[in-house]
């Protein structure tokens, strides 16, 4: 079965065929980063008509790139939510006329369900990623998500605790805009915290007691804090000008703040997703989204798990970002139980992966984990 994808949740266009939720034929990936740099984050109604511009070159690539012919194609899915509800409509649009007027099933992923499936996919024949493995635990840390979810098979979710404020993906751009580094926020962060002191600001952690949630604001408003004070009376934190250098606004520790900020995020996200796969008894643990991309994370989580005998699954570094791959990839899983959706699918730009339980999850056990 061969499923081709479509997203356009955010500021990235993509278009991708896989086989049999596995292998990646073709994955084509049009950023708008570039585009959305000059406003320091994505602004949607330019998102959504780049996003008319790109689909139908996008489209094109994928299916040269994948050479394989209409004959071969089982079914198109598409993101149809959470996401930017303009970028989304351009998506689901071309994603419902390629379904129509070749006469093919159609279904609608969401999107977080699409990044989860990204960690299982093949991008050559030498990968050899291991089947899914249930229970599952899955941490999305992205630019709008931060969540814990306990998946026991496919397409069967517990939400078990998600961020109260800033997702960690949008903590890291906008105390890289404190900082004076482009957006997106992550990768430059991670770069100048290379050559920083982690220990160099003891900024708070949430810790969140009782629960698996998470919480960045009050990290954030730490480093504001910091940041303040190397700034002269009045001066207001912003963007460099072109051509200047981070250190040069108002000689700003910035490597040391990228470090100190970078570990207080690491630290929380592995502990809190420590203490999950310790009492689920999980089989493994997918790490997807966006700053599933972060080095540290990626290191540091892998080497706490390892302590409990449970293997980190993340993502491919190429598919941390938004793509279509990872769409096609779970969509394979529901079409194989006949799911389909209809044509008159619309847009939902808040949808969940899972409900939020009426009362918070509680921690099943009471030894903290490592760092709490």
């Amino acid at each position: 079965m061969i499923v081709l994808g479509v997203e356009t949740s955010c500021d990235e266009t993509s278009v991708a065929l896989v086989r049999d939720g596995r292998d990646v034929l073709a994955n084509v990936v049009a950023s708008q980063a570039e585009l959305h740099r000059r406003y320091g984050g994505v602004f949607p109604e330019v998102a959504s008509r780049q996003h008319v511009l790109s689909i139908v070159p996008v489209f094109k690539d994928a299916i040269s790139r994948a050479q394989v012919g209409w004959e071969d194609v089982s079914a198109v899915a598409v993101t149809y939510g959470p996401g930017l509800v303009g970028s989304l409509v351009v998506g689901l649009n071309f994603a419902k006329a390629l379904a129509l007027a070749r006469g093919l099933p159609f279904i609608g992923i969401n999107h977080l369900e699409g990044h989860i499936y990204s960690a299982w996919l093949r991008l050559s024949p030498d990968d050899s990623p291991p089947e899914p493995r249930f229970p599952a635990l899955v941490l999305i840390v992205s630019g709008g998500h931060t969540e814990l979810v306990l998946m026991r098979d496919h397409s069967q979710y517990t939400l078990l605790g998600h961020t109260l404020d800033d997702a960690a993906g949008e903590a890291f751009d906008k105390v890289a805009r404190m900082l004076g580094l482009p957006y997106p926020g992550g990768p430059h962060i991670q770069r100048a915290a290379e050559q920083g002191n982690p220990e160099a600001f003891r900024f708070p952690r949430a810790w969140l007691p009782e629960t698996y949630h998470f919480s960045f604001s009050g990290l954030k408003t730490a480093v504001w804090r910091e940041v303040r004070r190397y700034l002269p009376d009045g001066e207001e934190v912003s963007r460099p000008r072109p051509g200047q250098m981070p250190e040069e606004q108002a000689a700003l520790p910035v490597h040391d703040l990228a470090a100190s900020f970078q570990q207080a995020v690491v630290d929380v996200l592995v502990a809190k997703t420590v203490r999950a796969a310790r009492d689920f008894s999980v089989q493994e643990v997918i790490l997807a989204g966006g700053v599933a991309a972060n080095r540290p994370l990626r290191q540091q989580l892998a080497t706490a798990l390892r302590e409990l005998s449970v293997p980190l699954r993340p993502a491919p570094l190429s598919l941390c970002t938004d793509n279509a791959a990872m769409i096609a990839g779970a969509a394979y899983w529901r079409l194989q139980r006949g799911e389909r959706s209809s044509l008159d699918l619309d847009a939902e730009p808040n949808v969940a992966l899972a409900d939020r339980p009426e009362r918070a999850v509680t921690l099943r056990s009471r030894t903290p984990a490592r760092g709490q």
